[in-house]
């Protein structure tokens, strides 16, 4: 996946189809708590989108992120994921005891979407930059095999 796959017409759909599928991602992500999606739909659009600038751009795509990186990046969702839930529990709380997160808050039901939302950006980021880790190891294997 080193080389561009595709020409002008491929160019000009990706051009317009990845920022909606990005900004739709987004969507998904902030009103997860309110109606059906959440993290992992809202990973796997953003994965989709990257991946589709990766497929048509090769690895001159500005939405470029390496292997290496995103294992890393999925490592911090995981532990933004497993923070939230363990965060109630140093201030008095049971697990995942959103009443308990320490913010700044005028309502209980503000901390509790501020632990969903939280839990939610943690989910996104694991599945997104997973998904792009295993494109990695599927297309180095291929590199390697040619």
């Amino acid at each position: 996946m080193t080389k561009r796959f595709g020409g002008i017409v491929l160019d000009i759909s990706f051009r317009v189809l990845v920022p909606f599928t990005l900004v739709y991602g987004i969507y998904i992500l902030t009103h997860g708590e309110f109606s059906p999606g959440g993290g992992f739909q809202a990973g796997a659009l953003l994965a989709a989108g990257i991946v589709l600038s990766r497929l048509i751009q090769g690895r001159s795509a500005g939405f470029n992120i390496s292997g290496e990186h995103a294992v890393i990046w999925a490592g911090v969702g995981t532990f933004i994921y497993a923070l939230t839930g363990f965060l109630p529990l140093f201030f008095g709380g049971n697990f995942l005891d959103y009443s308990f997160l320490p913010f700044p808050a005028e309502e209980l039901h503000e901390l509790h979407a501020m632990g969903i939302l939280l839990i939610e950006i943690g989910v996104t980021i694991c599945v997104m930059m997973t998904i792009i880790d295993i494109l990695d190891a599927v297309t180095e294997r291929a590199d390697i095999d040619d």
